[in-house]
């Protein structure tokens, strides 16, 4: 009676998103001859930490919260350089990474005469003026229009909502909602925005934002 022996050797080797298993047969007198098997795995892994929140939302607040802290120069004082540098009014402020080196850097859109637009990059370790280029923007009218009668800058601003944290950003709203936005940051990263009012400097909670905080509760 002829036999019939299998002997099977699975090496199993895990990869990332995968692991491959090698197979031996040997069958009576045949030669031994081999088959190659794949042995899927989920390398799915979950990105929740135990609170629920987003590893890689983590990883970018703190990351976020680093750029700020690291910054010596604030907005107000950001502005402050940048007019020096460009004579105007200064529009909006933005503590952000420049795209050729990831530098963080000041940059402070400025309204100057003739309607005018330059932006200017101020450094947020020294303060120094890193550069300017001219824009071509066409809503000069528009941010007038929303400035008229306004007695709060963008410096202003920046200093009013220093109290609620590292200031990161301002930009003026010429919308309904007429008045300075503002984000700020705190130690660990995260983000909030308020609303500044023109006239009276009053610095409030944007609703918008209030209103996405209570749908993530």
């Amino acid at each position: 009676m002829k036999r019939n022996i299998v002997i099977a050797v699975v090496t199993a080797t895990a990869l990332v998103g995968g692991a491959t298993a090698t197979a031996l047969a040997v069958s009576g007198d045949d030669a031994p001859t081999t088959r190659q098997a794949d042995t899927r795995f989920d390398d799915r892994t979950d990105d929740r930490d135990d609170d629920g929140r987003d590893d890689d939302r983590d990883d970018r607040d703190d990351r976020d919260g680093a750029r700020a802290a690291s910054a010596k120069v604030t907005a107000a004082d950001a502005i402050a350089a940048a007019l020096e540098h460009r004579p105007g009014t200064a529009v909006s402020a933005e503590l952000d990474d420049r795209d050729d080196d990831r530098r963080a850097v000041w940059e402070v859109d400025v309204l100057a005469g003739g309607d005018n637009w330059y932006s200017v990059r101020i450094d947020p370790a020294t303060g120094k003026v890193l550069g300017s280029q001219k824009d071509d923007e066409d809503d000069a009218d528009e941010v007038r229009a929303a400035l008229k009668g306004a007695s709060v800058s963008a410096q202003d601003t920046a200093r009013a909502a220093a109290a609620k944290g590292t200031v990161t950003s301002v930009e003026l709203e010429d919308d309904d909602e007429r008045g300075w936005e503002v984000e700020t940051t705190n130690a660990r990263g995260a983000e909030k925005d308020w609303h500044v009012d023109l006239k009276s400097g009053k610095v409030t909670a944007d609703r918008d934002d209030d209103a996405d905080d209570s749908d993530d509760d």
